[in-house]
């Protein structure tokens, strides 16, 4: 009697980092590629991971919508709509969709073939957030996972304290604006339901810049609240004394930004638990919120997800290859160049 035992596929013969992105040769596929390609799996919708001129793009719908937003109705030949947590096959490839917890649409891509399991985590996080489903560790052989804040000495503090924080200090200086910069996909809609969550209940002021990403997150059933745009009417009297106004952190430089009554100063970002970054930005009130996982929760997913093997990109790839190590746990760093630091 014969006994055939069919071995897995390796994992570099089914994903692999190539200069356009980690593409799967089976499938034919790139994941977040970096430069056009014929078909592209977009796991969310900031700029350094969805690009626009791609032959097909398949996204959750809610990044559908993002990357239509920002880029045009024509951003890619052809679009179509990726349901979380539901499966299917692209030459012969399982792919599956799983949320990420990082922004609206955000997912993990999982693909398996011949028994070989790898998920691409892109960006996440494991906080609880209002504007976004929640990070879901999922089962695998390999994982790929983001390394944004894979350093010790990155531990964010709890997301509610530092809109405590601000709120203390809108009380606390009522005859001051306060200017919250934030990215414009994900991090001001968070920090604004954060907020509303909170309990503030007097309108939020944003920047234009804003607009019209935060329809989106309305339409597809965010609660912000009472938004109206940091402008002034003609013939009306507004210096926003005692208002948050919500804007892109490059806004704090622009002639815009002149128009408010002494104002404070605030970022919300993971750097700002880097004091010199503070400082270089003139950031008066840093506000600790970040859109990726900090150093534990990078290391408890990996003991969570239970890997045979980590694969490490975009960031500070060496520790947390060191830490793998020191686990028992095989890694290696991809060193994929093109993805920024966008969402922070």
């Amino acid at each position: 009697m014969c006994l055939f035992i069919l071995a897995k596929m390796r994992p570099t013969d089914l994903l692999r980092a190539t200069p356009a992105g980690i593409y799967c040769p089976p499938g034919d596929f790139y994941i977040d590629p970096t430069r056009a390609v014929e078909r592209a799996l977009v796991t969310h919708g900031h700029s350094d991971h969805a690009r626009p001129g791609h032959g097909a793009v398949l996204a959750t719908p809610e990044t559908l919508k993002i990357m239509a937003e920002r880029y045009g109705e024509g951003f890619a030949g052809s679009t179509q709509a990726a349901k979380l947590n539901e499966t299917q096959t692209i030459n012969g490839v399982t792919v599956t969709f799983h949320p990420a917890g990082h922004v609206l649409g955000s997912a993990q891509i999982a693909v398996e073939m011949d028994g070989t399991k790898i998920v691409a985590s892109g960006d996440y996080k494991r906080r609880d957030d209002p504007t976004c489903r929640n990070f879901e560790p999922i089962a695998c052989d390999v994982f790929i996972t983001e390394a944004t804040f894979a350093l010790p000495v990155f531990r964010h503090p709890d997301d509610r304290a530092e809109i405590k924080k601000l709120l203390a200090s809108v009380a606390q200086f009522p005859e001051r604006t306060h200017m919250v910069g934030a990215y414009a996909l994900g991090k001001a809609q968070r920090v604004i339901a954060l907020i509303r969550e909170a309990g503030y209940d007097a309108p939020i002021y944003i920047h234009g810049a804003l607009q019209k990403l935060c329809d989106l997150y309305v339409e597809e059933g965010v609660d912000l609240g009472r938004l109206a745009p940091a402008t002034l009417e003609k013939g009306k009297a507004l210096d926003f004394a005692g208002a948050i106004v919500v804007c892109p952190p490059s806004a704090f430089a622009d002639r815009w930004a002149r128009r408010f009554a002494d104002p404070v100063a605030c970022f919300a970002s993971g750097w700002m638990r880097v004091r010199q970054r503070a400082k270089q930005r003139g950031v008066e009130l840093p506000l600790i919120l970040s859109d990726h996982a900090d150093w534990d929760e990078l290391c408890a997913t990996i003991r969570e997800v239970a890997p045979q093997e980590v694969w490490v990109t975009h960031g500070r790839e060496e520790a947390l290859v060191r830490w793998c190590e020191l686990q028992g746990i095989p890694a290696m760093p991809l060193h994929l160049a093109g993805y920024e630091e966008e969402a922070e």
